[in-house]
């Protein structure tokens, strides 16, 4: 039975690939690591805790010894590391905590796995999961594809970028066979509430104020999570050794179109009045060294490994809709105190 790793398995984009990889593939033990921060939540994997091929772990990527003994232990064959810290706007309050976990903590993994692996690396993989942050800000024109030159504008990406070069490292440097994938914004079920879409679907419902940044100008390519949870999956098993793999949504919008587009379906799916959401809107202060746009070429994935995009946004987004709808006990369970603390402190002008 193959042993895969998967880090930040309790997250939002890690439950969804962890689901996929403990239903389709029997014949694998799945172990997933999680340090459960406020980000981390088992809700997410209820439905699949008591498979007989999955395991649950609790530890921090930044524990050096605690990796090390895990990895002497169970004898991982594969690790998919996706566990990282992602928000921007707690980067820019905080950049320490994503120095210690986004590049500390990748290489414990990676020292881990080397030292596991030893000389026998053949049939094993560390699959590393990034983002197209770490390219940095396109103008009007133009994509970035896997040879775009890096150029990281906050802690948060400049930290991915750090863990993304590393990786290179020890595949050159090692022989670590690796490969990694750098993926556009994402959005579905399970989204930690502090991110656009869940935040502003959870404050239509509520009918608080949606906070958008500067004039609500900046561009964003969007990717339905299980979209991405199939294209790792495809790149884990297909993914030439060394190589990387941009992976998006193609499908560009505006803040400000994208929640006119969500409080437009909202008004449809409460009973509201049109229009009646949209005059929730309120523009707040911007975000320093907001990024304008983001926009992946998916080309090389989508020609080599044959992936695409299952929906269209607007299928994708009344699909994430009807979900947080549904789930209205786990927004709430989800909606901590420290939370509730940390979105007053971000958003004071509200």
């Amino acid at each position: 039975m193959k042993k895969i790793l998967i880090t930040g398995g309790a997250g939002f984009i890690g439950s969804h690939v962890v689901r996929l990889f403990v239903e389709k593939y029997p014949d694998y033990h799945i172990y997933n690591l999680d340090v459960l921060t406020y980000a981390g939540n088992l809700e997410n994997l209820k439905d699949i805790e008591s498979k007989s091929n999955y395991s649950f772990i609790k530890a921090d990527i930044t524990d050096a010894d605690k990796m090390n003994a895990l990895f002497n232990e169970y004898q991982f064959d594969g690790v998919i590391h996706l566990a990282a810290e992602s928000h921007v706007d707690r980067s820019i309050s905080d950049p320490l905590a994503f120095i210690k976990t986004n590049i500390l903590g990748t290489v414990n993994l990676l020292n881990a796995a080397r030292a596991t692996w030893n000389e026998q690396m053949q049939d094993k993989l560390f699959y590393h999961i990034s983002t197209d942050e770490v390219y940095g800000s396109l103008g009007e024109t133009g994509l970035f594809t896997e040879t775009t030159a890096y150029d990281p504008r906050s802690p948060y990406s400049s930290s991915k970028a750090s863990s993304d070069h590393l990786v290179r490292a020890y595949h050159h440097t090692y022989g670590m066979p690796v490969v990694i994938s750098n993926c556009s914004n994402n959005y579905g079920p399970n989204q930690f509430p502090e991110k656009l879409i869940p935040l502003s679907i959870n404050n239509i419902k509520n009918k608080k104020p949606i906070p958008i940044y500067g004039k609500g100008e900046n561009i964003r390519d969007w990717l339905y999570v299980l979209d991405h949870a199939r294209a790792i999956d495809m790149i884990y098993h297909q993914g030439k050794n060394g190589e990387t793999y941009n992976i998006g949504g193609i499908n560009e919008w505006t803040n400000i179109d994208l929640i006119h587009k969500l409080c437009e379906v909202m008004d449809q799916k409460l009973g509201r009045e049109k229009g009646e959401s949209a005059k929730l809107i309120t523009f707040v202060k911007d975000r320093a060294g907001h990024d304008m746009r983001y926009a992946i070429d998916a080309t090389k994935l989508t020609q080599e490994l044959n992936w695409e995009p299952s929906l269209q946004f607007e299928e994708g987004i009344e699909k994430t809709v009807d979900w947080y709808l549904a789930n209205e006990e786990w927004l709430e369970n989800i909606i901590s105190g420290d939370y509730e603390n940390y979105y007053k402190k971000q958003y004071n002008e509200l």
